[in-house]
């Protein structure tokens, strides 16, 4: 028996590894299909992976909701901000749609425009691989929290403006973006009231502070590249964020309205920067509604 039970222990061992790897799984529905730890950009780098959970029983093409974590682009990883969103990433699957989370390298690890580099190449590898995921090419969408919602913005608003900077030498550029839910991201860098600090995380992103290179700030904010052509918008924050200022989304709001992209901003009433108040019925019928129509 003793020998039984030590010829099972690496089994076991082999079980729970699977088991661990993935600490969201839970939150999806049953039978919700794990792709994990796929490398988007034939390396071996850590930050070069995304996840991907399809419905069950996914039959011919899905829309993609593409995640995309916060952190200040200096810490995180692709499993953030769902530990609270728990609710909302549930139903985002069980109403139809695929969603992938990425990871992306951080300020420390290589400056911005690193990081949307990163995020564009993932999501130049869903659209490629669609036919095998399941993915409907023609319905993708993106959503990110804090330093995530500020990449998501920049995706859907830089690509028709061909910023050759924002993606890596031989990546694809035929994907389109249809749809962004901005929750609390950054649009304007030099608004920061720490823009003269050299240790600041906007700061560390783009290698100088926004107030001493204000040419770098502009490149990285994502209201330089609001124009009529860019996707609509969700876009939500806290009332009492103390980390980025609701201004921050105010003014991404009102530039989207200038050029007159349909968009919504929604001000949560009391919320603080992050947290399960986002994750509320009257926010999670709001983030669903806005996919259906634009995706579905």
């Amino acid at each position: 028996m003793k020998k039984l039970s030590l010829l099972l222990l690496p089994l076991f061992a082999i079980i729970n590894a699977c088991a661990q790897t993935n600490p969201m799984i839970d939150a999806f529905p049953k039978g919700t299909v794990l792709h994990g730890n796929i490398a988007y950009n034939n390396d071996d780098l850590p930050k070069h992976l995304l996840d991907i959970y399809l419905p069950a029983n996914t039959k011919g093409q899905v829309p993609l909701v593409i995640f995309i974590h916060g952190g200040g682009w200096l810490t995180n990883d692709k499993y953030a901000d769902m530990g609270y969103m728990k609710k909302t990433i549930a139903e985002i699957v069980s109403s139809g749609f695929a969603l992938a989370s990425i990871d992306y390298r951080f300020a420390t690890q290589a400056v911005f425009p690193a990081q949307i580099q990163d995020c564009n190449k993932a999501i130049s590898f869903l659209y490629d691989n669609a036919d095998k995921y399941h993915f409907d090419r023609k319905k993708f969408a993106v959503m990110g929290f804090s330093a995530g919602g500020h990449l998501a913005s920049l995706v859907g608003l830089a690509k028709n403006n061909n910023v050759d900077s924002f993606f890596m030498p031989g990546s694809g550029k035929s994907f389109n973006i249809k749809a962004v839910v901005d929750f609390y991201g950054p649009s304007e860098l030099i608004l920061f009231p720490r823009a003269d600090d050299v240790n600041a995380a906007e700061s560390k992103l783009i290698g100088a502070t926004p107030l001493s290179r204000p040419d770098l700030a502009k490149a990285a904010s994502p209201v330089t590249y609001v124009d009529k052509n860019d996707p609509p918008f969700l876009i939500i924050h806290g009332e009492k964020d103390d980390l980025v200022s609701t201004k921050q989304s105010q003014l991404l709001s009102s530039w989207l309205t200038v050029v007159n992209v349909p968009n919504e901003l929604i001000i949560v009433k009391d919320a603080p920067h992050f947290g399960d108040m986002f994750d509320v019925d009257e926010i999670r019928v709001k983030v669903i509604s806005f996919l259906k129509k634009h995706l579905k």
